[in-house]
């Protein structure tokens, strides 16, 4: 398969940006198109509100893809994603459909659009990397055997480190021999677009998103949720591991939600930094209405590809 695989139109940009909305919109309007979501936590039935996954309306409304495929108990991966969202675009295609992409899981987007050559998982080497805390060693190591890789990654970066070196130890060939990474950016035959607003505004956003959770019920759906619990992955989106400290006494109502405010401004800022180092995104500043300002751009975008 080519970079881009089989090329299609995405809506990329921060949480809180309108990239929902304006999907909603188009697939509304168009009525052939259906919608792929590219969001690492709305995979996890019962995770709805804290990751604002669709309503039930509009899922009835438009067909949407890459949602509740596990439990938040399982664990689920770039891999597992890559193979949902390539069973997604094929039956998308055999219904003579034409596909939206939606979201703003960085890598998610990035290992579907490149088509990244993904090497695996290795739960036993990681779980190993994960109970050495010493983040220093782990780099100068990951230097040794694979010094490409290291000079990608920043030194105090303990994820990336352990992924790297984990992979390195697992497959017995260097991480960096996967691919190019990340910070490569070769032509793709998908159109990408992307919302953008002023930091301020994306942080007042944010910030009443947050509320209006609280108010839809976002606590009691945690409660319910943690009677199970999450699995590593599932826990580390934002508003649940907040609400489970709340819930067991170790902060107040009120420090949860400032948290979980806080938390969702610095990863609106991440994904800002993410997606606007990509060339190929065609941005579009949105001064007032994302819908009216952004939906004919990407009408246009999906026309050029053929049903």
């Amino acid at each position: 398969m080519t970079s881009g695989g089989t090329g299609g139109v995405a809506i990329v940009g921060s949480t809180a940006s309108g990239k929902s909305a304006v999907a909603m919109a188009v697939a509304s309007q168009l009525g052939d198109v259906e919608l792929v979501s590219v969001d690492s936590m709305q995979v996890y039935r019962g995770m709805d509100i804290g990751t604002a996954k669709p309503t039930a309306d509009e899922r009835a409304a438009v067909p949407h893809h890459c949602i509740d495929l596990v439990d938040p108990t399982d664990e689920f991966t770039v891999g597992d994603f890559k193979s949902a969202h390539a069973a997604a675009r094929q039956s998308i295609a055999e219904r003579g459909h034409r596909a939206l992409l939606v979201g703003g899981t960085g890598l998610y987007h990035r290992v579907v659009i490149d088509d990244f050559d993904l090497p695996g998982e290795f739960p036993d080497v990681r779980a190993e990397l994960e109970s050495d805390d010493d983040t220093a060693a782990m780099y100068a190591r990951l230097n040794e055997l694979d010094p490409v890789a290291a000079a990608r990654i920043e030194p105090e970066n303990r994820r990336r480190i352990v992924r790297a070196l984990g992979v390195t130890i697992g497959t017995g060939r260097p991480f960096s021999s996967f691919g190019p990474g990340v910070d490569a950016y070769p032509e793709t035959s998908v159109v990408q677009i992307g919302l953008r607003r002023p930091r301020d505004v994306l942080a007042a956003r944010s910030a009443l998103r947050v509320h209006d959770m609280i108010d839809a019920g976002l606590i009691d759906e945690v409660e319910e949720l943690a009677a199970t619990g999450f699995s590593r992955s599932a826990g580390q989106a934002i508003g649940y591991k907040e609400i489970v400290a709340y819930l067991d006494g170790e902060v107040s109502k009120d420090e949860a939600i400032e948290t979980i405010i806080t938390r969702t401004r610095q990863f609106a800022v991440r994904q800002e930094r993410w997606f606007g180092r990509d060339p190929r995104v065609r941005w579009i500043d949105i001064e007032h209405d994302p819908v009216t300002e952004v939906a004919p751009a990407v009408i246009a975008a999906l026309e050029t590809i053929p049903t």
